[in-house]
C-alpha cells in the first residue's frame, strides 16, 4: 500500500525504531576491526557467530559476484537476472555495503499482467537493475519458450537471507510499506532472528502524498543502506522510480506484501504447499474476495500470454501468422470467385465481343524470393501490347522501372473501363487459391523492372506478392514508385492478419474513388 487516494485519518507518522524493537550497533575500535576481519575468514565460523556478532564482517565483492552472479533469462520483453538465493542475497547486500546505487524488483505472474496494461508500470521496470523472477508461472513461462529455468527468487524467501548477510556485514535497512504497525512488527521478527541486525526505521504505507518529501529525508537521515518498499504492484515500482533519484540508500528493493508475512499478519502456506509450487492457491484461500481476480482470471491471462510468448520465441509465432494468412487468402478467393462469378461472365463476354481475342492475358511476374510465376489477367489491351511496350518505354509517366502510361494506346475501350474499376485484376483469384499471390502483398514485377531495382528496393521481393498492397489504396499510380517501394518493405515489416483485414477493407473504396486507376 502507498498514499490514500480516499479522504480518511491518516495514519500518525513513526519515528525510527529504537533498540527496543532492533538491535543496538556496537561501536569498535580499528584493532577489533582487523581482528574482527580475520576471524571472519575462518572457514569453520559457526553461523550463530555471525548472526550475533557486535562488528561487521564485510565480504569483499569478488570478480564472480560482480560480474557473473545472475543468469541473464529474456521473456515478455524483459530481461530478468537469475541465481540461486543465497548469491542473489549476497550480492544485494555486497552491493549495499560498497555503496553501488542498485534497484531491485520481483517479476511474477501478476506483474505480467500489469505491465501488459499499464505504460507507467513498464518504464519503471525498465529503470530496475535487476529484475528478479518470482513463482512458479515465471518458470511455466520459460518452460515453454524453451528458456533456462530461471530460479524462484521471490521476496519473502531472499528476506531472512537478506536479513542475514546485513547483520553480519553491517548493512542497515528500512522498512517501508504495510499497514500501521506491520512494518514494525516484521522488523521485530528480523531482529529477534539476527540480534545483530541494524534497522534504522520504520514507517507504514498510509502517509499522505505530501507528506513523501518529508519521508525520503527522513529516509536518508536515517543512513539505512537497504531500503525495502511494500506497498505493492505498481505502486511500489512506481515510487521508487519516482524517487530513486533523491534516495541515499544505495539498495532500494520493491517487496510487495513481504512484510505482512513476517509481522505474522497473514499467515505463509505450510512448507508441503509450498513445496508443490501451490502457494498462490494457499493466498487465494486466505483472502478470496481480494485474489479472486488476480488468481482465477488473472492465471488464466498470463498462460495466454505466455503461449503468445512461447509462439513468438520459438518461431512458432511467424509460422502460426503464415497459415492464418494463407487461410484468410482460400477463404476470401473461393468466397469473392462464387460471389463475382457473374461479373466474370459478363468482362469475358465483353472482351470477347470486342476484338474476338482472348478473354485472359497471362504475364510472368516475380514473386515471393525472385520465383518466377504466370499471373493471369482479364485482357485489357491488343493483343500486340508486348511487342509495341518497347517503342513507349521513353513515354512512361512514372520516373523508375515501374513502366505506367496514363492515355495507353494499346488499352482497348473494354480494358479502359476494367482497369478503372480494377475488374482486370480479379482472375489472380485464381493466383491466390495456387498460392503464387496472396490478398494482400506487394504487387508483383514484371522481370525487367526488377532488373533495375537499386539499394533496398529489393526487399519488397521477400513476401508473397498480392492483389493490393497498402500504396494501393492511398493512390496506386499516383505514389512514385521509390514510395511504394518503401511502403511494401514496411508492410511486410509489419504484417498481421488484422493488417490485412483492414488493407482488405480499405481496398474497396480505394477502387470505387478511382484515383490513381489507369
Amino acid at each position: 500500500m502507498m498514499e490514500r487516494d480516499q479522504a480518511g485519518s491518516r495514519a500518525p507518522q513513526k519515528k525510527l525504531v529504537k533498540s527496543s524493537i532492533c538491535c543496538v550497533w556496537h561501536g569498535v575500535c580499528p584493532a577489533q576491526w582487523k581482528s574482527n576481519w580475520r576471524t571472519a575468514q575462518m572457514k569453520h565460523m559457526p553461523e550463530t557467530a555471525l548472526r550475533t556478532a557486535a562488528y561487521p564482517v564485510i565480504f569483499p565483492m569478488s570478480e564472480v559476484d560482480r560480474e557473473i552472479s545472475f543468469s541473464e533469462i529474456k521473456i515478455f520483453g524483459l530481461s530478468l537476472s537469475s541465481a540461486s538465493p543465497e548469491v542473489a542475497a549476497s550480492h544485494i547486500v555486497g552491493r549495499a555495503v560498497h555503496g553501488r546505487k542498485t534497484t531491485v524488483n520481483f517479476i511474477n505472474a501478476h506483474c505480467v499482467n500489469v505491465a501488459r496494461k499499464s505504460r507507467s508500470y513498464r518504464r519503471a521496470l525498465g529503470q530496475t537493475d535487476f529484475l528478479l523472477p518470482d513463482g512458479f508461472g515465471i518458470e511455466i513461462a520459460a518452460r515453454m519458450s524453451g528458456l533456462e529455468k530461471p530460479e524462484n527468487l521471490n521476496g519473502t524467501d531472499l528476506f531472512p537471507l537478506i536479513c542475514r548477510r546485513a547483520a553480519t556485514q553491517g548493512a542497515s535497512l528500512f522498512l517501508l510499506g504495510g499497514l500501521p504497525g506491520v512494518a514494525d512488527a516484521a522488523a521485530a521478527w528480523a531482529c529477534g532472528q539476527y540480534p545483530s541486525l541494524r534497522i534504522r526505521g520504520t514507517q507504514d504505507g498510509y502517509f499522505d502524498k505530501q507528506d513523501e518529501d518529508a519521508l525520503v529525508e527522513r529516509i536518508n537521515r536515517s543512513g539505512a543502506a537497504i531500503l525495502f518498499v511494500g506497498f505493492g504492484v505498481p505502486l511500489q515500482e512506481k515510487w521508487i522510480a519516482r524517487n530513486r533519484h533523491r534516495l541515499d540508500a544505495p539498495v532500494v528493493l520493491g517487496v510487495g506484501g513481504l512484510f505482512d508475512y513476517y509481522s505474522g499478519r497473514i499467515p505463509r502456506a505450510p512448507a508441503p504447499i509450498r513445496a508443490t509450487r501451490c502457494e498462490w492457491a494457499w493466498r487465494f484461500a486466505m483472502e478470496p474476495r481480494r485474489m479472486a481476480g488476480r488468481y482465477l482470471v488473472g492465471n488464466a491471462i498470463f498462460l495466454a500470454l505466455a503461449a503468445f510468448e512461447a509462439a513468438r520465441v520459438t518461431g512458432m509465432e511467424r509460422i502460426a501468422g503464415r497459415a492464418a494468412k494463407r487461410a484468410l487468402d482460400v477463404v476470401a478467393a473461393t468466397l469473392a470467385l462464387v460471389a463475382l462469378l457473374p461479373l466474370f461472365m459478363a468482362t469475358a463476354l465483353a472482351i470477347r465481343l470486342e476484338d474476338n481475342g482472348p478473354v485472359f492475358f497471362r504475364q510472368k511476374r516475380i514473386g515471393a524470393n525472385g520465383r518466377t510465376f504466370s499471373m493471369i489477367k482479364f485482357r485489357s489491351m491488343y493483343t500486340d501490347a508486348e511487342a509495341r511496350r518497347e517503342a513507349l518505354l521513353s513515354r512512361s509517366d512514372r520516373a523508375g522501372p515501374c513502366f505506367k502510361m496514363q492515355d495507353d494506346p494499346r488499352i482497348t475501350l473494354v480494358g479502359k473501363l476494367i482497369r478503372r474499376l480494377s475488374i482486370d485484376e480479379l482472375p489472380q483469384l485464381f493466383n491466390v487459391l495456387g498460392g503464387s499471390m496472396s490478398i494482400v502483398g506487394p504487387r508483383p514485377a514484371l522481370p525487367a523492372e526488377v532488373a533495375q531495382y537499386r539499394g533496398r528496393q529489393w526487399e519488397r521481393l521477400s513476401g508473397k506478392p498480392g492483389i493490393t498492397c497498402s500504396w494501393q489504396v492511398k493512390g496506386r499510380a499516383e505514389i512514385p514508385f521509390h514510395r511504394q517501394a518503401i511502403m511494401d518493405r514496411a508492410y511486410l515489416r509489419r504484417q498481421s492478419l488484422m493488417t490485412d483485414l483492414k488493407l482488405m477493407a480499405l481496398t474497396v473504396p480505394a477502387v470505387i474513388g478511382g484515383r490513381g486507376a489507369y
